[in-house]
């Protein structure tokens, strides 16, 4: 019975962290100026290539809002951070082993 009412309330509270995550992404979202397409378009000119990843995050630097890409081009993966609300490029550099 114990058993039972432990997995219960895992339950319950693995639900309750995915909803909340689901909800910081929107409200982000909400908050951004940017659109993910824009804000694409100006990474893409920082560093042309593939967009193999992307996510949008709060971060330190600029706004604390942004939008992240990892771009592929050849053999190399460069790291481009676009402020969400200024649209002004924060990061253009080499994607290492060690960086998400």
């Amino acid at each position: 019975m114990k058993t039972s009412i432990c997995m219960a309330i895992a339950g319950a509270l693995a639900l309750t962290a995915f909803a909340a995550s689901a909800t910081t992404a929107t409200e982000l979202a909400a908050q951004a100026k940017l659109t993910a397409p824009q804000a694409r378009v100006i990474a893409l000119k920082a560093y042309p290539g593939k967009i193999v990843k992307e996510e949008l995050e709060q971060e330190k630097g600029g706004s604390g809002l942004r939008y992240s890409f990892d771009i592929a081009h050849g053999k190399v993966t460069h790291e481009v951070g676009v402020d969400a609300k200024t649209g002004k490029l924060l990061e253009n550099s080499v994607e290492g082993a060690d960086n998400d």
